[in-house]
């Protein structure tokens, strides 16, 4: 492709919209430009891009038995009030209605759909498994659109869903997909790293978060390099701590006066955070919940949530103190189930001795308080956020952290939806049971922008070769060179390499700028002074190497190249 044929509307200046590397170079780059909060138009350099992810998530969903559909984008909500979705999904999802005024939304998923699909086409055990999937777009209507592609409420993605007779058959559909992933990733050129996480609105028991780290990912990952456990922090846990050993001492109540956070009582009294029990209040529809954490940690409110499975939120200060009559700041456990509390703790409570917790006394606190003696829990659970330093839940060896931006995503569903919208198959016993199910998706957009955010520079993008807009660009740096920069440009093409060729009337210093900022892996230069001692100059976009090659040996050269980066398409 020529420069002067081709659509680059490259810019100098960093747009004052965009907060994050991958936004500020797309737009930079002449990739992507805004219609609206979190809606973009892609370019001619994205869409090479895009199609190359594509084909790549193509093969990989091929190879692990993936059968490609299309399914619509408009959906109608009876199905979504069936699966009990409908408001789950609230304010995220957007609707519309017909000029029946019947209700419809734009697909943010489409566990409904293709289970719909599947429970009036498939009856017998026969037919199993499937495993269905499609390439389009899917609308979220985000609260608060950022970082460009990352956060859109418009995104392209790939789902793909399995439909097993049994939880075997489960597991070996998600250990496929959990190593088409693999693939896929890898391909791609990227560092990834597949963690545990929370299923969220999705559901299912399992699920596991793709991540390509990178230093301005939005996700924390903790994880372990002795025995490889990693984890998103909404999902992470570590191993307990040891329990005290310490003698029971008898409750003792002091003075704090003015001293309600957990820094100004532990250095007023002269104790480490971790002697304290911090009591959080929540409401659900029904009831207070007092929730018990040790002064050091921090609660992990997606691991509450799931605890809760119901709407719940921050109780306010005055509620507490209207209703309970408990004084905010310096609230204990001790003395709250006479008040109608369901008291809720972390594990780590129950390690505990001789601890510090408030008195529900203005200006006091009770020390020595022991679990049992003193207080009583309900229900003890993992509630707090795990964090770089603590010990692995599974071998004991400090955890450490990094962040990534989420790639991918897949779940084990079970029946959640199966059941809930009756779709069913007769198995080999004649009985009719539910589908067991997964999904697995990829944000085909997002792997666009993560790729940016892990391999870039001050200079712009350097693109891994598998999925780089172009293989090789070209430059001459003046007329007496562009003849024999366009023979190489003719031999690269016949060759079969994706060339793009700067041959526009432009000084050198612009040329080289924006082939930095594109970021195409194999830069070759026909310059004065390589020419006349028959060479060109190179230069590998991803380490900053120079060298020379000799002009006949220019192909062969390049295609070994491509070949080394690129193995599997090459």
């Amino acid at each position: 492709m020529r420069y002067t044929q081709y659509y680059i509307p490259t810019l100098r200046e960093v747009p004052s919209e965009a907060e994050l590397d991958s936004h500020k170079l797309m737009l930079r780059a002449g990739m992507i430009r805004k219609a609206a909060a979190g809606i973009y138009s892609f370019l001619p350099l994205a869409q090479r891009v895009l199609k190359k992810i594509t084909r790549i998530v193509e093969e990989e969903m091929d190879r692990a038995g993936g059968i490609q559909v299309l399914l619509p984008i408009v959906q109608p909500a009876e199905i979504w009030h069936q699966s009990g979705r409908w408001n789950v999904y609230g304010d995220e999802m957007f609707r519309l209605q017909d000029r029946h005024g019947r209700d419809f939304c734009l697909g943010p998923t489409h566990e409904e759909m293709i289970t719909t699909l599947l429970k009036n086409e498939v009856r017998s055990y026969r037919d199993l498994p499937l495993r269905i999937y499609q390439i389009q777009n899917k609308y979220r209507d985000e609260i608060r659109p950022r970082f460009g592609v990352m956060r859109a409420r418009e995104f392209i993605m790939k789902d793909l869903y399995s439909f097993d007779r049994d939880e075997e058959g489960l597991n070996r559909s998600y250990e496929a997909m959990y190593e088409a992933y693999a693939r896929i990733f890898t391909r791609s050129g990227l560092k990834f790293r597949a963690v545990e996480a929370d299923s969220g609105a999705i559901g299912g028991d399992v699920s596991h978060e793709f991540m390509v780290l990178a230093p301005a990912g939005e996700a924390v990952i903790l994880y372990c390099e002795n025995c490889n456990y990693a984890a998103n922090d909404e999902k992470a846990t570590a191993a307990l701590p040891e329990t005290a050993t310490e003698p029971l001492l008898e409750v003792e109540k002091v003075a704090t006066p003015n001293q309600a956070t957990v820094a100004e009582v532990t250095a007023f009294l002269q104790v480490e955070p971790k002697k304290l029990i911090k009591t959080l209040f929540y409401k659900t529809e029904t009831e207070f919940i007092a929730v018990l954490v040790r002064g050091d940690d921090d609660l992990n409110e997606i691991k509450l949530g799931n605890l809760l499975n119901q709407p719940y939120w921050l109780a306010p200060p005055e509620e507490i103190a209207a209703k309970l009559g408990l004084p905010v700041g310096y609230v204990g456990p001790v003395g709250l189930k006479g008040k109608g509390v369901k008291v809720l703790a972390d594990l780590r409570i129950k390690t505990m001795k001789n601890a510090i917790c408030g008195a529900n006394e203005h200006d006091f606190h009770l020390c020595h308080v022991n679990l049992e003696r003193d207080f009583t829990v309900d229900t003890f659970a993992d509630l707090r956020l795990a964090k770089a330093g603590d010990a692995c839940v599974r071998c004991g060896q400090p955890l450490k952290e990094t962040r990534g931006v989420e790639v991918g995503h897949i779940f084990k569903l079970g029946t959640k939806y199966s059941s809930a919208l009756n779709a069913t198959f007769r198995d080999e016993d004649g009985v009719e049971k539910p589908f067991i199910m997964g999904c697995y998706g990829i944000g085909i957009s997002r792997i666009m922008a993560a790729a940016i955010e892990q391999n870039n520079d001050e200079d712009g993008i350097k693109w891994p070769l598998p999925i780089a807009p172009f293989q090789v660009t070209i430059l001459a740096l003046g007329e007496e060179q562009k003849a024999t920069a366009e023979q190489i440009y003719q031999e690269l093409t016949a060759a079969g390499v994706e060339v793009l060729f700067d041959d526009r009337d432009e000084r050198p210093g612009v040329k080289f700028k924006d082939a930095d900022l594109i970021g195409i892996p194999l830069r070759l230069t026909v310059g004065p002074k390589s020419l006349a001692q028959g060479e060109v100059e190179v230069k590998v976009r991803m380490t900053g190497e120079a060298f020379r090659w000799p002009l006949a040996e220019v192909t062969p050269l390049v295609l070994a190249y491509i070949k080394e980066q690129d193995p599997v398409s090459a």
